[in-house]
Parts: structure tokens; sequence; C-alpha cells
């Protein structure tokens, strides 16, 4: 379904239903029980959103109407994407798409990308750490100035992940990755009644995002 609410997102420019959708995320995050770690995601995340509004409206003036909903749509796929990362686990992912019969090098390289990006970023705030305890100064100075000093960020971080990498080749050789073409799970996914719902709702909501982009209105 949150799928379903990035795609209407992507098509639909109307500020009515970017609330709307906005409006169905956050009652979903009540309903899920996470509306602390959502709400902890969105403080970083949602800046994002503001500083797209400030560009668009100050440095390419293309009005306050078109400025805000270029802002609503990137807040609506950030908390979207948010939710759903939230509320979904690498393995899930795996299993589904497992599930879809997708080929198995695919998953991986999915369900890897999906585990190290929130290593590489807890590695990057480390790394950061470590070079402001050394006098290094992210913050100020002009834009070159700043683009410079993130190379002593960068680097650290691209060795960091090229180790990592390593010792994950290293694992995966160990268990024979690739010996079998069509490996087994040990669980099986099963659709239940929440499963027809929430497919049956997505499609419904992506029928709705279809026609709205085609004609813009309801009826």
């Amino acid at each position: 379904m949150l799928a379903s609410a990035i795609f209407v997102v992507s098509l639909v420019s109307h500020i009515e239903v970017l609330i709307v959708l906005i409006t169905f995320t956050i009652a979903l995050t009540f309903a899920a029980k996470i509306v602390k770690r959502f709400g902890k995601s969105m403080t970083f995340f949602a800046p994002l959103a503001l500083i797209a509004f400030l560009l668009n409206y100050y440095v390419f003036p293309v009005g306050l109407l078109t400025a805000t909903n270029l802002a609503l749509r990137l807040f609506a796929v950030i908390a979207s994407s948010s939710l759903f990362f939230l509320t979904t686990t690498p393995d899930e992912l795996e299993q589904v798409m497992r599930w879809f019969h997708l080929p198995p090098d695919l998953v991986m390289i999915f369900v890897i990308a999906v585990r190290f990006v929130p290593v590489l970023f807890l590695d990057a705030l480390q790394i950061m750490d470590a070079q402001k305890s050394r006098g290094l100064e992210f913050e100020k100075g002009n834009l070159m100035k700043r683009l410079r000093n993130t190379i002593p960020l960068l680097v650290p971080l691209i060795a960091v992940a090229v180790n990592r990498s390593l010792e994950l080749a290293e694992a995966m050789d160990s268990r024979a990755y690739g010996a079998t073409k069509r490996p087994t799970s040990l669980y099986v996914l099963k659709y239940n009644f929440s499963d027809y719902f929430t497919t049956i709702a997505g499609i419904v909501m992506s029928s709705f995002g279809i026609y709205f982009a085609l004609f813009g209105r309801l009826w």
C-alpha cells in the first residue's frame, strides 16, 4: 500500500491529494504504533522538504503554489518511504522478492543495499565525530571550503565500505553462495485476509492516482 502511495505521489500534483496521502501515512504510523521512531526519522529528513520549498520559491522563483506543491510531494515520498522501511525488515523484503521469483542475485543485491545504508550512515557519523575531535570544521567557510572538508570524511568512509564488502564476500563464499540456482527458504509466505485487503487497497489507490493524473478530477 505504501508503494502505491509513492506511485500516486509521482503521478498526482494536486495539493489536496498530497495532503490526503500525508494524512493517510501519518494515520498508518499510529496504527503501527511507531510514532516515536517515525518522528525521529522525519526530524532528520523533513528539513529536505523545507529546503526544497525555499530553493524553489526564492532561488528558482516558480510561485508559492508550485513551490508548496513540490515540497509536499517530497515530504509525502519521504514519509511513505520512512514508514515502509520502519515497518518492513530486510528479511521480509527478501522473502517477498523470492516469492515473486525474482533472480536470486538481484534479490541479494537489493537486500545488501538496504542493510548497508544504515550501517554506512552510522560509520559516517562516527568518522565525522572523529574528524571534529581533530579540529576539522564542517559547518564553517564558503561552499568550496565545505566541499574540500568532506574529503577527510569520504576517504575513510570509502575505505570502511570496501573492507565491509570484502568481509561480506568472504562470508558468502564460506556459505557456498551460488551453489544452487534456486535456493529454498526456511519460511514460506502465504496470503491471508489482510494481505488480500492490502493488495486490493493498493490497486484501488494506484487506479485512483492514474485516473486523477489523466483527468484531474474525481468525476
